[in-house]
């Protein structure tokens, strides 16, 4: 390169702009009069993250000597993946001057990605030739229509007005971006008015006469190179690179050899002979619907609210495609259903003769449609009954029976070995439930069970304490209370409200009222615990765990077509010969009356239903063994897996799903369920204020009249003993009293703080639940 041509700068008006990163050598004097690339690639992803499309496939023609394909490849790539997207296939065209018989080349490819299930196909690089080219092959294919996605970008998009109605009939729904521009200055007009004269004048044929942004850019590249020279005198790629000034495409200033200034883009829509414009994309706000425009040239976002208006989608559609097609389009999806469930609260399946059509509802299938409702596209489907074991309808999604299956399907490792499965949408694990009966044993010292030990000892402690208080206080002017039998007896009388000492002293009075108050309280909690305990504490299971079913040989229940028999005999080596299979509810009922099955074994959500339907006296026992919960069922890479997890998700942060499972559960025979654990000892923590207020006061008269004793000489070494040993038991009382406090305090802490380990096979839990027909 001479000395006298290096200066000389060279203006590139290709859209978008090649960064210097994506060519291995760009000289200094390489001006380019568009943006940015990688903000291209960005608008495209906001795009596809708008509409939730995991994944897209990317056509893009090399038509120019430097390649970028690789560079241009990979920023889309990292901007999808910040939108959870990315590239599942991509087409490479080669430019059609390069080619024999460009028609039988586009085509070619668009056969190889119709048969793919992919239905987002991004145009990434593109000349206008094979544009027009490809979105006709396209309509002739039938990949125009209904459920297919087509994105253009600026350098398609932004001629979209010089264009004849009858491409952009080939072109109905494509979605867009183009830069945007200022239309409402006097500049403008003026352009715009001389464009459409001189172009009309020379191209009488065209239909559209209207400069797009490339036009604008040209002009203003012309502009600053003639104002670059009219003020210096002459031109070179320093002094253009220090220009600065408002032209018709932007504020023309430059950094790094690009234009400096972030662009906005109108998203538009193509329908009928143009295009709509639905919404406007910056780098720095994201989508919005509307935007102000000023002369100066500057462009204020408004309402910038992410959402985009309404869309008109290839085939005329008004609901956004779902971004993917199973191998036969028009044919809904075959979810398999299972039909010979023990439980069919969850799913049901019934035949109508006399309308010859089955009918397939439940917990389940209510669940399933809920979710559907909040996907944000159609979802063709149709229930087929399937009469196998639940292992066998899973393992028809895999072998492409079925496309995907709904129903109270158990999420267990080994069938993921076959298919992938959907967030639980019931939480679940394996409970032992077995029949209850008479405790007598338990009844003879129930009223001790009501506290625990630790507020008996509280409590007689501080009793006894008090009482000696007021014994000590009274003992000198009141001649009810000589003598220790005295104390004994107003401490027993005090606690029924009974007592008949007359109380002399106001300091007695101040130590006895917040104690009556404690008293009142805990003879309160002390009765609704004790009542609570006699209805249900005189029962215990029949079988208290899973070892004793092993050691007597005793025979155990379980669905027969659910992973339940596999389970026993692998994980908790129950010998085959003693499980029961059980084809209904009802039956688990007969096999209990008639002495067929000592245990039987359920998922949570089917043990509540059994539990709330038969009011007989049943509880769960044993530990429950973690499982992974219920969810849907559908094939490996399946699209549709992680979109109904989330309308899961957003079914049951609506509180939707907890109002279904109310409904389960409230259409069942019992009215009400009693807990056999739901009544623990009670402990002094709920009493812990009053007992720190009363002991406070007590303690304090206890020193005031320990010290006026002493000062009046009254106090012989009889009373100094008794005091001595009130006090030592005072103390103990306070120390007690704090450090039961902070352990109850740190406990807590740790339980609202601990997160259970979700990989824990085990979890040992007491009897949980029992029924109980109460009269």
């Amino acid at each position: 390169m001479s000395k006298t041509t290096k200066n000389i700068p060279i203006i590139s008006l290709t859209s978008p702009a090649i960064v210097a990163a994506l060519v291995p050598f760009q000289p200094p004097f390489f001006i380019q009069m568009a943006n940015d690339v990688t903000l291209h690639m960005q608008c495209i992803a906001a795009i596809v993250g708008q509409f939730k499309w995991q994944k897209v496939t990317t056509i893009y023609e090399n038509n120019n000597g430097v390649s970028s394909e690789s560079a241009t490849l990979t920023l889309l790539f990292d901007s999808l993946q910040a939108v959870g997207s990315r590239i599942e296939h991509h087409s490479t065209i080669p430019s059609l001057s390069s080619v024999s018989d460009p028609k039988a080349t586009v085509e070619e490819e668009l056969k190889k990605l119709r048969s793919k299930n992919n239905r987002v196909f991004i145009v990434v690089q593109s000349s206008l030739e094979l544009a027009i080219l490809l979105f006709q092959k396209a309509n002739q294919m039938g990949m125009m229509k209904k459920g297919y996605v087509w994105i253009i970008t600026d350098e398609i998009a932004s001629l979209l007005d010089s264009l004849d109605s009858s491409i952009n009939y080939n072109m109905q729904g494509v979605l867009g971006f183009k830069t945007n521009f200022v239309y409402s200055t006097e500049a403008f007009k003026q352009f715009k008015t001389k464009f459409r004269n001189k172009y009309g004048s020379e191209y009488p044929e065209e239909e559209n006469a209207n400069p797009s942004v490339f036009a604008l850019r040209a002009y203003d590249a012309t502009w600053a190179i003639a104002h670059t020279i009219n003020k210096l005198g002459s031109v070179t790629s320093e002094k253009l690179l220090e220009s600065n000034f408002d032209g018709l495409s932007g504020k023309i200033s430059f950094k790094n050899g690009t234009l400096s200034q972030l662009p906005i883009f109108r998203i538009i829509n193509v329908v009928g002979k143009s295009y709509r414009e639905i919404g406007f994309w910056s780098p720095k706000l994201g989508f919005s619907e509307n935007f102000i425009e000023h002369d100066s040239m500057e462009v204020k976002i408004v309402n910038s609210s992410g959402i985009l208006g309404p869309m008109f989608w290839p085939g005329g559609s008004l609901t956004v495609p779902k971004g993917w097609a199973s191998n036969d389009e028009d044919k809904p999806l075959q979810i398999g259903v299972p039909a010979k469930g023990a439980f069919n609260q969850f799913v049901r399946v019934s035949y109508d003769q006399e309308l010859n059509r089955t009918f397939v509802s439940g917990f389940s299938i209510d669940v399933f449609e809920a979710t559907v409702k909040r996907l944000p596209y159609e979802l063709p489907y149709t229930f087929v009954p399937f009469y196998g074991s639940y292992d066998e309808m899973v393992q028809q999604v895999y072998y492409k029976g079925l496309d995907a299956s709904v129903g109270d399907v158990e999420i267990m490792p080994d069938r993921f070995q076959y298919c992938e499965f959907t967030q639980p949408y019931v939480e679940s694990g394996l409970v032992m439930v077995v029949t209850i009966k008479p405790d007598n044993l338990k009844g003879i010292w129930l009223f001790t069970k009501a506290f625990t030990k630790k507020m008996w000892l509280l409590m007689v402690t501080l009793h006894l304490f008090i009482g000696f208080v007021v014994w000590l206080i009274e003992r000198g002017g009141n001649p009810e209370f000589e003598g220790i039998a005295a104390m004994l007896w107003f401490s027993i009388t005090v606690l029924f409200f009974m007592q008949r000492e007359t109380i002399k002293n106001n300091w007695s009075r101040l130590v006895l009222a917040p104690w009556f108050l404690v008293i009142l309280l805990v003879s309160a909690s002390f009765t609704a615990s004790l009542t609570s305990r006699m209805t249900v504490s005189q029962f215990e299971p029949s079988v208290p765990d899973i070892e004793t079913l092993q050691r007597t040989n005793a025979k155990v229940g379980c669905n027969g077509n659910s992973f339940i028999v596999r389970f026993l005999t692998n994980m908790l080596k129950f010998k085959a010969e003693n499980i029961v299979k059980v084809k209904s509810m009802v039956d688990y009922e007969d096999a209990f009356n008639r002495g067929g099955i000592a245990a039987a074994f359920f998922v949570v959500p089917h043990a509540k239903v059994f539990l709330a339907k038969f009011c007989k006296g049943y509880t769960t026992t044993g530990p429950t063994f973690k499982l992974g919960g219920l969810g849907f069922v559908f094939p490996k890479d399946s699209p549709l897996t992680i979109d109904i997890s989330k309308a899961i998700l957003e079914v049951i942060q609506s509180g939707e799903l907890q109002q279904l499972e109310n409904n389960l559960l409230s259409s069942n025979n019992c009215s009400s369920w009693i807990d056999l654990n739901n009544n623990p000892e009670l402990g002094p923590e709920p009493f812990y204020g009053l007992f720190l207020v009363s002991g406070s006061i007590s303690a304090f008269a206890f020193l005031i009249i320990t010290v006026h004793l002493v000062r009046s000489r009254q106090l012989n070494l009889h009373l100094t003993s008794t005091t001595l040993i009130g006090t030592r038991v005072w103390i103990w009382a306070i120390i007690f009293l704090i450090r039961t406090n902070l352990k109850f305090q740190f406990t807590n802490r740790r339980r609202s703080s601990i997160i259970p380990d979700p990989g824990e096979e085990l979890n040992e839990i007491k009897p949980t639940c029992v029924v109980v027909a109460v009269p």
